[in-house]
């Protein structure tokens, strides 16, 4: 018996068909040089490229990071696998950036790095409150960007995928949100964006 699931070649033509010819990188690398990149068996290439035009976009739909993501996943690329199902996540809920600075060893609860990979699922004080009057807090997952972890006292441009995303609607550029990991506080973010799916 045969494996009925699309190879990798399969999956990012799928996925470099839904990329606008317009689009381009900062090189101006377009679609059409993935389309090269395929023809010569650089899948890897191919899907580095095809994540870098899906860039910070929210006009690619979930199926495009679903056939990158599987296709990282049969490629045994773990990042670009955890990667393009977190963009998979964005596309269907929203796209939630911040600035974070962690408060540093001594002052927190946290002596060591952790993954900026979406590993951590800390909570957040985004403003709502209890009927006691108390923080509300509302888990998210952090993505560190071009980082791969961050420590005490660290600084990095995070996104957020929240468990519950219509709870994070109210958030706007500027808003200063809070990270705990117990009751104190872990680190302060500024939203740089928040765009719905």
């Amino acid at each position: 018996m045969t494996d009925a699931r699309p190879d990798p070649a399969h999956l990012l033509e799928a996925a470099a068909l839904l990329v606008p010819e317009d689009v381009a990188t900062e090189n101006d690398v377009t679609v059409n040089d993935v389309w090269e990149y395929l023809a010569h068996d650089e899948w890897e290439v191919a899907l580095a490229v095809l994540e870098e035009l899906g860039g910070d976009t929210d006009a690619l739909p979930p199926g495009f990071w679903e056939s990158l993501a599987t296709a990282a996943e049969q490629l045994r690329l773990e990042r670009s696998t955890a990667w393009c199902r977190w963009r998979c996540h964005e596309a269907r809920h929203g796209i939630i950036r911040a600035d974070l600075v962690l408060v540093p060893a001594d002052e927190g609860s946290r002596r060591t790095p952790f993954s900026g990979a979406g590993v951590l699922r800390p909570l957040w004080d985004i403003g709502h409150r209890t009927a006691a009057g108390e923080p509300d807090l509302c888990v998210a997952a952090l993505w560190a960007e071009f980082t791969p972890s961050v420590a005490p006292g660290g600084r990095a441009t995070i996104r957020l995928a929240p468990l519950s995303p219509p709870k994070w609607r109210h958030l706007r550029p500027g808003q200063v949100i809070t990270m705990h990991e117990d009751r104190t506080v872990a680190g302060t973010a500024v939203v740089l964006a928040s765009l719905g799916p």
